[in-house]
């Protein structure tokens, strides 16, 4: 069985910290789902780490589609939330009902995400009551990043602080089972995680949140462009992959790749025919 929302909602009943980290491929999410790590996004942070775009607004519905769905077939337990990307599910509630449901029916996900508060808080209520489990996201939200100006620290400002608990506070009626907190000072992330019921997940919002959620090539050290500073490497996968490869080319240039172990025999006699 995979975990459920309200699973979610208990872990923070109990104080149980709860972590989750993204996905993009099949090969990545088995592992992380064999790892014990319940909740899994498939963020559209891969616009920039799989895609190499400089950043998430180029993603499609259908780029989400196709790597939620390789997300999906490689985990059994995790809960598998997928990003709705940029401006699908601004337009209109029958919109954002179409490819919110187009991730579940299609992409197998069994949640979605939506960026912002008070003015996607309609979209996130008519989700909910038609059977879609909803994450929120408040804060820095990369699909507004034009309209912050930058990756800039949301809510340190009293009137920005309580924008985003207002933001918070919607999301918690209109139904959402979860709401992530990206780029918060501690502080505030931690008043808002006591002001409401609902779980919050922090990426750079500091140790008062419920959870925390991370980009998995962040914490691997296999995206090389930068480091965010809400990110801790765990590894330095992309050095690995270099050593790797240098000493694969290096084998295949002077002839000690592939040996006998890599290849497959027969009876030579069988070959006479041929040679003559």
């Amino acid at each position: 069985m995979r975990v459920t929302i309200n699973q979610v909602k208990e872990m923070k009943q109990k104080g149980e910290k709860i972590a989750m980290l993204t996905a993009y491929d099949y090969t990545t999410a088995k592992v992380i789902d064999e790892a014990g790590i319940p909740l899994i996004l498939v963020g559209d942070s891969l616009g920039m780490v799989v895609l190499g775009y400089e950043s998430t607004i180029p993603v499609t519905i259908e780029d989400m589609l196709h790597h939620t769905k390789a997300v999906v077939r490689g985990t059994k337990r995790a809960m598998v939330v997928a990003d709705m990307p940029f401006m699908t599910y601004h337009i209109s509630l029958p919109e954002a009902l179409k490819n919110a449901t187009r991730f579940i029916q299609e992409g197998g996900a069994q949640a979605v995400k939506l960026e912002g508060g008070v003015t996607v808080a309609d979209k996130v209520r008519k989700l909910v009551e038609c059977g879609i489990p909803v994450m929120g996201h408040i804060g820095l939200t990369p699909q507004s990043i034009h309209q912050f100006g930058g990756h800039k620290i949301q809510g340190k400002t009293p009137e920005a602080a309580g924008r985003l608990l207002e933001d918070a506070k919607a999301l918690e009626e209109a139904g959402a089972f979860s709401i992530v907190l990206e780029t918060v000072p501690t502080p505030l992330s931690a008043l808002i995680t006591q002001k409401i019921s609902i779980p919050t997940i922090g990426i750079g919002a500091g140790i008062g949140c419920d959870g925390q959620v991370q980009v998995i090539n962040d914490i691997l050290g296999s995206f090389t462009d930068f480091v965010p500073k809400h990110a801790k490497q765990y590894a330095k996968i992309a050095d690995i992959m270099s050593s790797a490869i240098a000493e694969y080319f290096s084998e295949v240039k002077s002839g000690k790749f592939p040996t006998d172990q890599q290849s497959f025999s027969m009876d030579e006699s069988l070959l006479a025919k041929l040679t003559k």
